[in-house]
């Protein structure tokens, strides 16, 4: 009788402590299974496929050698855990990825007791694991603490100072330091040339210690090389010596991907460590998937994709999305402004400075994953005489708020913010909404703040900024597709702080700011089929207000409302505070504001995100009908 197949060793893992009884053999094999499942599932979903195909020998070797949940494994950014995921009890789940009512693209602590850290932004998972290592000595949840960390992400600050004050404290903890040469865009600065020194050489590729007393915890087969190792680094400022001087014993670099050298060197340091341990492993991004290690982001985001071509499925459009007409409309106003640069923070593709760069190279600059330091680097630009513009989402744009508040506006400095993905994102769920910059700017004093309407008000706006030098200026805009209108073919400068009127109407107003005008343009005609016509207004401007044309709406109508994609706090707050002052409200203006809910909403599809929020066109229609006392229940006229 012929031998049976046998049974896959992924089907036999429900949960990590499932890896315990495996053989080092089997655990390759899990492996390789783990990176085909991994890819089988995003090609489904579409999501981050890279980073994760990069760290899949990586994540069987901790959940072979640590007890999560007891110890806590925190993956920074979270764009690398699917492979994480599959082992820990949501394999049954993985193609519900990014999708309503399925599995988060990130670390979730509502998700699973698996992942004891939530995670989306880079850069913090250091300082998370030495809370949970401090809070282990002080009596709170027991277990070590294990952060892993790409190259790209060590480039922020915030690594950095948790790195110094966890070599202060001494603590047990485990920082696994994933260098694939490539954050999302290829890393810049000075620590990914650091990393690159110190294994230029090919001795360097075997494993290396540089720490002063690391030798001796490593298995016998290792010493003699780790000591040939420490031999060569004498007299070289490279090695272990920066992360040694931060409090950090040392270990590397070794191999990412082979497991004969993970496992040993993981149970050997987690049997052996009493205090701050760096693990630097040299990982492929897109490792084992020919398309993405050929691809030149090495399959960072992908659409659901063929899994044998690695073509991926795309939805035709007929109209240009909002990050190329802001690129395109910029690289038109650098042309005849040669003080126009523009900087950004590690997200050239996404920000579409990509393709200013490739046509300014020496006025684009990417800072890496520093925010904060993109602010103020803008900010001494401008100072500089330059016409800085400052291009970050706007979920990443709070990371340097305290620069935006300090540095540019008490000093009135002329920084222009391209604040792109506004709004509710989609896929990426409430870590990457851009719900907060209308109410976190537009309370800076001097401050102005606009929102486009659609791909052709985003042209007047980039020209816009580009011809104010009052001051800061920011402009706001969605993720993808236009809405099809006709494009200007240069931008014109809009009248600051001035709206405009779309629909003349009566009885209500509908004051729109942002992308929901389509959405707002909708509810009308409904709303003309029961037989109100509404007036329709495009506020392009939450600071400053267009005073006239708002207080004319309140004298005009019975019901003002205002609608925005941002939180309560926004525009709609600052309308309402205009129309306190003037003693609007003691004439019986009937004034709602719909802003996005006090929640955060998980990921979706956008519109379904803004049904959810209660902004859609019927919606809309609907609030309309509630303030003038109509019933919503009724046949259409």
């Amino acid at each position: 009788m012929a031998d049976l197949p046998a049974t896959p060793i992924l089907d036999r893992v429900k949960l990590p402590a499932d890896l315990k009884g495996l053989s080092d053999r089997e655990l390759r094999q899990l492996a390789d299974e783990l990176r085909a499942e991994t890819i089988s599932a995003v090609s489904v979903t579409g999501g981050h496929l890279g980073a994760g195909l990069g760290v899949v020998e990586l994540t069987v070797a901790l959940h072979a050698v640590f007890n999560a949940p007891r110890d806590k494994i925190i993956w920074d950014v979270g764009h690398q855990c699917y492979p994480h995921k599959i082992l820990t009890g949501r394999r049954d789940r993985i193609r519900t990825l990014r999708t309503e009512g399925g599995l988060s693209g990130f670390t979730k602590r509502s998700e699973s007791p698996y992942d004891p850290f939530g995670a989306a932004h880079s850069s913090t998972s250091i300082s998370a694991a030495l809370g949970f290592a401090v809070a282990a000595d002080l009596g709170g949840d027991p277990g070590d603490a294990v952060a892993v960390i790409g190259d790209g992400s060590m480039s922020a600050g915030m690594a950095f100072e948790a790195m110094n004050n966890a070599g202060h404290l001494k603590k047990r903890l485990f920082v696994v330091l994933n260098d694939n040469e490539m954050s999302i865009a290829p890393p810049v600065g000075a620590f990914s040339a650091y990393l690159s020194r110190m294994y230029a050489g090919a001795p360097f590729h075997d494993l290396k210690s540089a720490a002063r007393g690391m030798v001796s915890l490593l298995p016998e087969p290792f010493q003699e090389g780790a000591k040939r190792a420490k031999e060569m680094l004498k007299g070289m400022a490279v090695g272990g010596t920066l992360f040694e001087e931060l409090g950090f014993s040392y270990v590397g670099p070794i191999d990412g991907h082979d497991l004969d050298q993970l496992l040993p060197v993981l149970r050997t340091v987690h049997a052996r460590a009493n205090g701050p341990m760096l693990i630097h492993v040299l990982t492929k991004k897109g490792k084992g998937y020919a398309p993405a290690e050929n691809s030149p982001d090495r399959g960072h985001a992908r659409a659901k994709f063929d899994v044998v071509t690695g073509v991926q499925k795309k939805a035709p459009s007929n109209a240009p999305s909002y990050t190329k007409v802001f690129a395109e409309s910029l690289i038109r106003e650098a042309e005849a402004d040669p003080k126009i640069v523009a900087i950004t923070a590690a997200m050239p593709d996404g920000t579409g400075l990509d393709l200013f760069g490739a046509r300014f190279p020496k006025r684009t600059f990417d800072v890496g994953i520093a925010e904060q330091h993109a602010v103020t680097f803008s900010a001494g630009l401008a100072a500089g005489g330059m016409k800085p513009f400052c291009t970050i989402y706007s979920t990443f744009l709070q990371r340097g708020y305290d620069q935006v508040v300090h540095d540019v506006a008490i000093q009135r400095l002329p920084v222009r913010f391209a604040i792109d993905r506004a709004g509710l994102v989609g896929a990426d769920g409430a870590t990457h909404a851009g719900s907060f910059d209308v109410a976190f700017l537009a309370n800076l004093p001097g401050m102005v703040v606009m929102a486009a309407a659609d791909e052709a008000e985003l042209v007047h706006m980039v020209a816009t900024a580009a011809a104010h030098n009052d001051g800061p200026i920011a402009f706001r805009y969605p993720r993808g597709e236009g809405v099809g209108v006709d494009m200007p073919a240069k931008g014109v400068p809009l009248e600051i702080g001035k709206g405009r009127v779309m629909r003349e109407g009566g009885r209500v107003a509908l004051l729109s700011f942002g992308t929901r005008l389509a959405e707002v343009l909708k509810a009308a005609e409904a709303l003309a089929a029961r037989g109100i016509t509404p007036t329709v207004t495009d506020a392009r401007f939450a600071k400053p207000l267009d005073r006239d044309l708002i207080l004319q709406l309140a004298r005009n109508h019975e019901a003002l409302i205002t609608i925005e994609e941002g939180a309560v706090g926004g525009f709609g707050s600052h309308v309402a505070q205009l129309l306190a002052d003037e003693g609007v409200f003691d004439h019986g203006l009937k004034f709602r504001s719909m802003v996005l809910p006090d929640t955060f909403i998980d990921q979706a599809s956008p519109e379904a995100m803004y049904r959810i929020a209660g902004m859609d066109a019927p919606q809309i229609e609907a609030k309309v009908l509630e303030v003038l006392g109509v019933s919503v229940v009724g046949k259409r006229a």
